[in-house]
């Protein structure tokens, strides 16, 4: 028996993913758990495998095409079992139920006025369903009933009565139809004679109207993405719900520096990750949320979520969008562990072989520009997160320090950071309060472990 392929979803918002290539060809032979297609979503890219032995067979969407979640694309049919294609299947075709002989007919209940306006109107009782109340049919029932069967406008009502001369009415009865189907010609859109007469008439065929021809896209028009439509919509979403508050702190980054050095030492010598910025801003931001519950919280409708893990997001910027992979509970991680995820996260993200679950359940992001020569800058946030800090560079700037001899003037590596936080959660102090966190993490790392 065939096995039917369907459209994954791989998220609880995906409602259609695209199918961006087949990776078997129709015909050929598959082991289960091999991977036969390639499905893009507005946010990862991913294989969809064999759910059985067999051969693909009924390819219904070709690459490129976008199908609705769990609608069937093709399918697996055992080796050596003769393929049928649903469609072509023999069905047995099924008795239609019995009609009971002799069934009781009973009129609907209805008040005197209903069966009047019904009978004006040539409308049948018995298409109009019975009052919840379980009470008769009444005037308005048959009135709202009119007002359903016809999207055309509609001849003014006088009483419950169409406005309609005599002969308007004979003619409709003779012909059988009802004068609300029928638009009025007369004084207050009243319905005459030749109105009915020419109603019943049959209707000259329209001519076919030929398609024009599709613009020409001009040459300048770059097309819009899943991807690209997916990051305006929420961005923009973003920008326009969440109240947007911003501080800026500088961190003096010498000690990084020279953790960095030791660190990536020992890295080059074990052949591991080596430990970027990014990898020890995310171990210093998951420590410091670990002291600023509401930086790490979401907005609800019943109210703030706070969150019980850091899952640090890192905007990764790629050739047709941004993505954001997220490494979960950072705080419980030593840096080690951090900058090989970041490392591979980076590289899968880039590639396109991220996983939904690389992606889901960030807290906190950070988008750091810095390696791009990047100075400053400010960051909308990535709901329904509360906060994003966007990194800029490390630039050597001119610092007076105090020292025992007094103020003197150094040159030491500077970096800008601007966060942005969601004003309905944070005010202001606790803002500054986590930031300066964060710059004592920067400043001062042997705090971490205080």
């Amino acid at each position: 028996m065939a096995t039917p392929i369907i459209m994954p979803k791989f998220s609880m918002t995906q409602e259609e993913g695209i199918v961006a290539a087949w990776l078997v060809a129709e015909g050929e032979t598959v082991a289960k758990g091999d991977p036969i297609m390639e499905v893009e979503t507005d946010k990862v890219t991913m294989e969809v495998e064999a759910p059985e032995d067999g051969v693909l067979r009924g390819v219904l969407v070709g690459e490129g095409d976008v199908v609705p979640v769990t609608e069937i694309i093709a399918y697996i049919v055992p080796p050596g079992e003769a393929w049928t294609p649903p469609q072509l299947a023999t069905a047995v075709p099924t008795p239609p139920p019995a009609t009971p002989v002799h069934a009781p007919q009973t009129a609907p209940k209805a008040t005197p006025i209903a069966q009047r306006v019904a009978a004006v109107n040539a409308v049948d009782l018995a298409q109009i369903p019975p009052p919840d109340d379980g009470q008769k049919i009444r005037r308005q029932h048959v009135e709202a009933f009119l007002q359903q069967q016809t999207t055309d406008e509609v001849p003014t009502m006088s009483n419950g009565k169409l406005r309609a001369t005599p002969a308007a009415r004979r003619v409709a009865r003779e012909q059988g139809v009802a004068l609300v189907q029928i638009n009025g010609s007369g004084p207050h859109g009243r319905i005459q004679a030749n109105d009915v007469i020419a109603y019943t008439l049959p209707q000259p065929m329209a001519l076919p109207v030929p398609e024009p021809e599709p613009a020409a896209l001009p040459d300048n028009l770059l097309l819009v993405n899943r991807m690209r439509r997916t990051i305006a919509e929420r961005l923009t979403h973003s920008y326009q719900s969440i109240p947007h508050i911003t501080f800026t702190m500088t961190a003096q980054m010498t000690a990084v520096h020279d953790l960095r050095q030791r660190l990536n030492a020992a890295a080059d010598k074990a052949g591991t990750a080596r430990v970027s910025v990014t990898a020890v801003l995310a171990k210093v931001c998951a420590w410091a949320l670990g002291r600023h519950a509401l930086v790490n919280a979401s907005w609800g409708e019943s109210g703030i979520q706070l969150h019980r893990q850091a899952n640090i997001g890192i905007a990764v910027a790629l050739d047709d969008g941004l993505i954001v992979p997220v490494v979960a509970d950072a705080a419980a991680k030593g840096l080690r562990a951090i900058a090989a995820e970041v490392q591979e996260l980076m590289a899968r993200a880039r590639n396109g072989r991220l996983q939904p679950s690389d992606v889901q359940g960030g807290t906190f992001t950070i988008s750091n520009l810095g390696m791009l020569g990047v100075e400053q800058f400010t960051a909308i946030i990535n709901p329904p997160q509360s906060a994003i800090l966007a990194v800029g560079r490390t630039v050597k700037q001119p610092v007076v320090v105090e020292t025992p001899a007094g103020d003197e003037l150094v040159i030491r590596p500077m970096m800008q950071m601007t966060l942005s936080v969601d004003h309905r959660i944070i005010d202001g102090a606790v803002a500054a309060r986590f930031l300066q966190d964060v710059v004592v993490g920067l400043e001062q790392p042997d705090m971490l472990l205080w």
